[in-house]
């Protein structure tokens, strides 16, 4: 849907998958906050060697791995669709529902849980890298988002100084016809000429 409403601007889209998701499911490569900063960072160096203008769209952990990845760059406008925006966090809250504390995490390295493997390298890096972002920003966010919470992307929106549309009936997963409609038209809006 972005590249049908982007191209109509002229703009040229770039997608790409993270480790684990669409195409690259069945890929050995870890969805790694590590891996994931690096392999944007090509992504960029690949746009940078052909186009003058870069934007983003970033979606779910994809916006969280851009806005570390891309905290530097000097991006044209970002739009961000049910960001991630506080990875700690969200770990955190899958360790207090897997009951893992950090102190057993550090030690064993790697805990299995009925929802995804936890990482202390990972968790480690999200503490020691908090997102900060002051860029041209616009997000969407669904009220009934069930992995990230409305407070802390909020807190987001007003750090970054970034516009935010919460839509009541999104969830997480833009998914359904309304939800879909809403996201076209948000991108409508938002999509600079």
């Amino acid at each position: 849907m972005l590249a049908q409403e982007a191209t109509k601007r002229g703009y040229r889209v770039l997608s790409f998958d993270l480790p684990e998701h669409g195409d690259r499911k069945q890929e050995a490569t870890p969805c790694h906050v590590k891996v994931c900063v690096k392999e944007l960072a090509d992504v960029m160096a690949y746009a940078r060697g052909r186009f003058s203008q870069v934007s983003l769209l970033g979606c779910s952990m994809g916006a969280y791995f851009s806005l570390l990845a891309y905290k530097d760059e000097p991006l044209d406008q970002t739009l961000l669709l049910s960001p991630v925006v506080d990875m700690k966090r969200i770990i955190e809250n899958l360790m207090m529902y897997a009951q893992v504390t950090p102190e057993q995490l550090e030690r064993e390295k790697e805990i299995a849980t009925p929802f995804k493997t936890l990482y202390w390298d990972y968790y480690q890096y999200v503490v020691e890298h908090p997102v900060v972002w002051d860029k041209k920003t616009a997000l969407l966010y669904g009220a009934k988002d069930f992995l990230c919470e409305y407070d802390y992307v909020k807190g987001f929106a007003e750090r970054a100084n970034a516009d935010m549309t919460v839509f009541d009936e999104g969830e997480h997963f833009f998914h359904t016809e309304e939800q879909i409609t809403f996201y076209r038209e948000w991108l409508t809006k938002h999509i600079a000429e």
